[in-house]
């Protein structure tokens, strides 16, 4: 039987075969790892998480582009 002959491994594995799934597991994690690493650097870059010394200028921008148009709006 297919048992028998694959004995000794809890999954089911032989030792080439172990080997070579470890070797896939590993490149694709490190591909990902990457991948994932760079798409953090463009959005820190677009983006940071952390404001600076002068807040979150960006939103400091909306927020006064809303209170000029809602002013607008309503003394028109």
């Amino acid at each position: 039987m297919e048992s028998e002959k694959r004995n000794g491994s809890l999954s089911g594995l032989t030792e080439q075969e172990a080997k070579d799934f470890h070797k896939i597991f590993i490149t694709s994690f490190l591909i990902f790892l990457v991948v994932a690493i760079v798409a953090h650097i463009l959005a820190w870059n677009w983006r940071p998480w952390l404001p600076g010394p002068g807040g979150y200028a960006l939103l400091q921008d909306v927020k006064m582009a809303v209170y000029d148009t809602l002013s607008f709006a309503f003394t028109a």
